[in-house]
């Protein structure tokens, strides 16, 4: 059931909003059916795969493990429409969030389009850079192109299906960003092009294990928690209850505290004057 509706999710992005659409493309029905995100939760994103950066240079994705969360977007620069959606709603929450990309969180856009040049994500950084405007943010935020072997690896670990239409020479793709730990397993799914601020910042304190984030991030942790049918965080009653009782056990032991404090003064300058007295 949960397959079928990203499946229907990501078909009604691909036929609205892709440039090939079903009256257009020449992918067969079946294939075009196939385009889709399978949300693999979970799972390792190779670290081995070697991709070249906005210098041309060499990188293996590992480069970029270890550190913070990493927000992944897979795009491709002469995309017609939807992926500069994809770009603008990821930056639009970015600057939203009170957490800062290069030292909360990394950033990699990922071409799947193995005919682009570093060229062309060394002007696609610099294009989204100069939108987030946000100081320190070019060592945490990085566009990536590589070659057809590892950019089918690194689409299939997170379950991102797409086609190429040779006649058109565009993708059908769906479109989302993901989030991933650390150590780079794929941890939180966002569709379309539009992503709730509040929710990309619940999903990067979950997968940094609360090392970034405030004390009210973690609480909220309790109180929602991520639906993987619908992409998003909604409220968990039982979360609520605990939060509920958390802090009312913190009120009442704050009263009692004030009030064996009020006691001891009391008592205190009730011996005071009793000696003063004698």
């Amino acid at each position: 059931m949960k397959s079928a509706v990203l499946t229907l999710l990501a078909s009604f992005f691909v036929l609205t909003a892709a440039a090939p659409s079903a009256a257009q493309s020449n992918i067969p029905p079946q294939e075009l059916r196939a385009i889709s995100i399978e949300q693999r939760i979970g799972n390792q994103v190779p670290g081995s795969l070697v991709f070249r950066d906005e210098s041309g240079a060499a990188v293996q994705l590992d480069r970029y493990y270890g550190k913070r969360p990493l927000l992944l977007a897979l795009v491709y620069s002469s995309c017609p429409m939807l992926c500069s959606q994809v770009l603008s709603g990821m930056v639009s929450a970015m600057r939203v969030l009170a957490l800062d990309a290069g030292r909360d969180y990394d950033v990699l856009a990922v071409s799947f389009d193995p005919k682009e040049s570093h060229t062309t994500a060394s002007a696609q950084k610099e294009k989204y850079l100069n939108r987030y405007d946000r100081a320190g943010a070019a060592r945490g935020v990085h566009f990536l192109t590589g070659d057809e072997e590892p950019i089918r690896a690194l689409t299939d670990a997170v379950g991102f299906r797409y086609q190429y239409d040779a006649e058109l020479g565009q993708y059908a793709h769906p479109s989302a960003i993901m989030v991933l730990t650390p150590d780079g397993r794929a941890a939180r799914y966002f569709f379309g092009t539009e992503y709730s601020p509040r929710d990309l910042r619940l999903a990067l304190v979950e997968a940094s294990g609360g090392k970034v984030g405030t004390v009210s991030d973690e609480l909220m942790l309790l109180c929602y928690r991520y639906d993987p049918a619908s992409g998003t965080y909604s409220a968990a009653a039982i979360g609520a209850i605990r939060v509920g009782g958390a802090l009312t056990l913190t009120a009442l032991l704050g009263f009692i505290g004030m009030s064996v404090r009020r006691e001891r003064r009391r008592s205190a300058e009730s011996g005071r004057r009793k000696g003063a007295e004698a």
